[in-house]
């Protein structure tokens, strides 16, 4: 029971499956009674020192309490005392070192922020838009994969490839901190994409963690890991998934992330609305399958090799292109999806490789026509 906003499996504490989301007043009601499993309406909370039952009507503040605390909170006075001096209040924070400069000096050995590969290949030229040949499978998801199980913001498990990277960089388990307060750093959380540790991925059976099956070998190893061997090889990578791919918060890293591991193409059953705008905006192509198709009815394991079809430079929003599927034995199929880029301006950003290096080019040609 929490009063957060956030109720991800596995968020709380990895062992935690499920958390339910209500009041303060309730979560320490429900913390006053120890179970889950109570009728707060019926049951009592405890015993009081009469030996009576106590109820949740019983300690409920009124309305008048809560004005009165209110009204203590909100106090003018208070509030101008305890913020007035509050640099002055805590020296450490004013002891901070805040270096000056036109630019950020990025230092290499930070493992909180490191300088962002977005524009390491970048040309004034953008990309275009071509079809994906022979791309390999990361992973077969589920319905309901949430951005946490994409790009989770929890604790780091110290045999984690996050883990593992911050130890051989000195830094004690007991530092960790986690992946959202080291989002700064796109070493961890390449680390940290599809590393939830109650995601399921299918190609496995359904095991959970942020493992996969590297193809053709057959070699089980982490998804981190099996990307990096595929962008060694120049092999693009795809996702599949089934119905809500992307649901919950609008996480950035949850579209970074995929797109730094080398995925092309996310393909699902359908796409939570904002998740598949920023899938968008890093240039990965959502592409959804038509209805009564999905990798259990194309029977998929993960050892096929794929080919995206009717991409280029005339693409229209939401064209229908094909999948086709080449299977291990052999055998070949093709399969109707949607392009899910739903606008115009997104399938510019499309060809642009994605809404950043769209954005610079036009920051860097706007200079060259004004002096036109």
């Amino acid at each position: 029971m929490l009063s957060g906003n956030r109720n991800f499996e596995a968020r709380v504490h990895p062992s935690i499956r499920a958390n339910f989301l209500m009041s303060p007043p309730l979560v320490i009601a429900f913390a006053l009674a120890g179970r889950v499993d109570i009728d707060l309406t019926s049951e009592p909370l405890g015993t009081g020192s009469d030996g009576q039952p106590v109820f949740l009507r019983d300690i409920w503040p009124s309305q008048a309490e809560i004005r009165q605390l209110l009204a203590a909170a909100s106090d003018p006075a208070t509030y101008r005392k305890l913020y007035a001096e509050l640099a002055h209040q805590n020296p450490n924070w004013a002891q901070l070192r805040a270096p000056t400069g036109l630019v950020y000096e990025w230092d290499a050995s930070s493992t909180y922020i490191q300088h962002p590969p977005y524009f390491e290949q970048f040309t004034l030229d953008p990309p275009g838009i071509r079809e994906i040949k022979d791309a390999r499978c990361l992973a077969i998801f589920g319905d309901g994969i949430t951005t946490d199980h994409i790009s989770p913001a929890g604790s780091i498990p110290k045999d984690s490839p996050a883990g593992r990277y911050l130890i051989e960089r000195g830094v004690t388990p007991a530092e960790f901190n986690s992946y959202g307060a080291r989002r700064g750093n796109h070493h961890v959380m390449m680390r940290a994409t599809f590393a939830n540790v109650r995601i399921k991925n299918l190609m496995l059976g359904g095991e959970e963690g942020g493992f996969t099956i590297f193809q053709p070998t057959g070699e089980r190893t982490t998804i981190f890991d099996a990307a990096m061997r595929y962008a060694a090889t120049g092999t693009p990578l795809i996702v599949i998934a089934g119905h809500e791919y992307g649901a919950g918060s609008s996480r950035d890293w949850a579209a970074k992330g995929p797109a730094l591991l080398g995925v092309r193409a996310v393909i699902a059953q359908s796409f939570e609305r904002i998740h598949r705008s920023n899938l968008v905006g890093m240039g990965v192509l959502p592409l959804q399958f038509k209805p009564g198709t999905s990798a259990q009815t194309l029977q998929l394991d993960g050892t096929e090799s794929f080919d995206v079809l009717g991409l280029g430079s005339d693409l229209q929003p939401q064209q229908e292109l094909t999948l086709l599927i080449r299977r291990r034995q052999g055998s070949t199929e093709q399969v109707p999806v949607v392009c899910r880029l739903d606008t115009p301006i997104e399938v510019e950003y499309y060809r642009h490789g994605g809404i950043l290096p769209y954005v610079l080019r036009q920051l860097l040609v706007k200079p060259q026509r004004s002096a036109l």
